[in-house]
């Protein structure tokens, strides 16, 4: 019966004639939908006892990634921005616990909208019994952020300000945790992982401006798009700076012994990689859910309200988008890939006795790149990934902010010495002496970032103050979810700044 109704179907509706012509149209459709979908890394790690930090942890992208991770046995410490005794909290953290057999999921509550939260979390952070931190992963600045008129239920200037606070909550973050990651052994690869949209490309076409909306009075563009790549990109730039700034610290130390009784210390040379802190920023592709249901305003659970007419269109090209665009898991992909490839570090530590590697142990100088057995590909610090390899984008600087830079190496090179006290250090001691790649902006990009950021920072605080010490609510655990792990209690003090 079922046979003949099936037969019936498919002479009726798919006549013999055309059996090829429609099975040329489902051959091109998978190989469509395979393209878009990107690579899959082809890498894997095991993360028991590895502590990872995710920002974002609570949106499609982030839950996928939550499960990922856990389910290679990682500790994970997921920032939520709503109490973590709230039902959404404490069930999906349960939810991954029992899916992935994992109980070293927790959950810290942290509202990256408030500098006063972020502030809270990592001075609580920073003075509790466990500091151990393996990764960062910032994935809540890829979620696209406005949408086009027709569909937009917010203005222009809300919505940039939403995307400059979550760029400043990457540096606040950022520096703030950063001595911990400094005291940590050397031999511990930690890695900074930034997740950004994929329009950095509408933004590297035009000059370069590394400011936010609060030191301007309105957006740096109107353009939808290029407001959205010029976050993405100076979260790039910013990400590459933070590579040279670790790479020129004073505590930046190379690998140490590989093995035991050894009386040298095996370094990798500094061309290859010098802090065993790496950087990498990644960019997932065009998502279904975190890339076009708000650009169509379509999200039908935002507590901001939705668009009928985008959540309309939303479902109706549902097919196309599954087509077309990324799910989170194949979204997900590059994240892992940049947290799975091993790093020159890593390779040297792993060097098994008999091999090149123990033959230059015994030797204090540098070991070269080409002596090392390193795979198919390492991590390269500082760099943009997409569809799992690197990106090189160039960063086109304003002329006269390259004039500004000419005059500065003018001085430099020629410094004048009037009025100078003996025995007072000038002030290019107190600098830190950081290489200009290049890449990504250069030196020059990057410091105007940085500078960029902490002028912000400044009146983001002060327009966000926060509750009083004295009121500024504790989260508190559940007894029976526990998603929370257990930190001391801390003093209310301001960790400082690394630069």
């Amino acid at each position: 019966m079922v046979l003949g109704i099936l037969q019936a179907v498919v002479s009726n509706y798919f006549p013999t004639q055309f059996a090829l012509h429609i099975a040329g149209g489902i051959v091109v459709a998978l190989f469509i939908r395979a393209f878009s979908q990107g690579r899959r890394t082809n890498r894997e790690r095991d993360l028991h006892a590895r502590t990872i930090l995710v920002t974002g942890g609570f949106t499609p992208l982030g839950l996928t990634l939550l499960q990922s991770l856990a389910q290679r046995g990682a500790h994970i410490i997921a920032l939520s921005p709503d109490p973590i005794d709230s039902a959404n909290v404490t069930i999906l953290i349960s939810l991954l616990r029992t899916t992935t057999s994992n109980e070293q999921i927790f959950a810290e509550h942290c509202d990256l909208t408030s500098p006063s939260s972020v502030r809270s979390f990592c001075t609580k952070f920073l003075t509790g019994k466990e500091q151990r931190l393996d990764a960062i992963l910032f994935a809540h600045e890829y979620k696209h952020i406005g949408s086009p008129n027709i569909f937009s239920t917010s203005s222009v200037d809300v919505d940039q300000k939403t995307r400059d606070s979550g760029s400043l909550t990457t540096f606040l973050i950022s520096t703030l945790l950063l001595p911990a990651l400094l005291v940590a052994p050397v031999e511990r690869d930690i890695r900074i992982i930034n997740v950004v949209n994929p329009f950095y490309a509408a933004a590297a076409g035009v000059p370069f401006s590394p400011s936010f909306s609060y030191e301007l009075s309105s957006p740096t563009s109107s353009s939808l798009f290029l407001r959205e790549g010029h976050r993405s990109l100076r979260t790039v730039v910013f990400t590459r700076h933070l590579q040279r700034v670790l790479d020129a610290l004073p505590t930046a130390t190379q690998v140490p012994r590989t093995e035991e009784g050894t009386s040298a210390v095996p370094v990798v040379n500094s061309r290859v990689q010098k802090s065993n802190i790496t950087t990498a920023s990644v960019s997932p592709g065009i998502s279904r859910v975190d890339t076009i249901s708000p650009l169509l305003n379509a999200d039908w659970t935002s507590s901001f309200g939705y668009s009928y007419l985008g959540m309309i269109l939303y479902l109706t090209f549902q097919p196309l988008l599954r087509l077309f665009t990324k799910s989170p898991t194949a979204a997900m992909q590059t994240i892992l890939h940049a947290l799975f490839l091993p790093t020159p570090f890593k390779v040297l530590a792993q060097a098994t006795p008999g091999t090149t590697e123990k033959k230059d142990t015994k030797s204090q100088g540098p070991i070269e790149a080409s002596h090392l057995e390193m795979p198919e590909e390492v991590l390269r610090p500082g760099s943009l990934y997409a569809d799992c390899a690197v990106v090189q984008v160039k960063v086109k600087m304003p002329d006269e902010l390259l004039e500004e830079k000419h005059s500065r190496q003018d001085v430099k090179t020629h410094p004048k010495d009037s009025g100078k006290a003996k025995g007072k250090p000038s002030l290019q001691e107190e600098v830190l002496e950081i290489a200009d790649d290049g890449e990504y902006g250069g030196e020059l990009g990057g410091r105007l970032v940085w500078e960029a950021c902490e002028r912000a920072l400044k009146i983001w605080e002060k327009e966000n103050p926060g509750p009083p010490p004295e009121e500024t609510p504790r989260p508190q655990s559940n007894p029976q979810a526990t998603a929370t792990r257990p930190l001391e209690s801390v003093k209310e003090e301001e960790p400082e700044s690394v630069y």
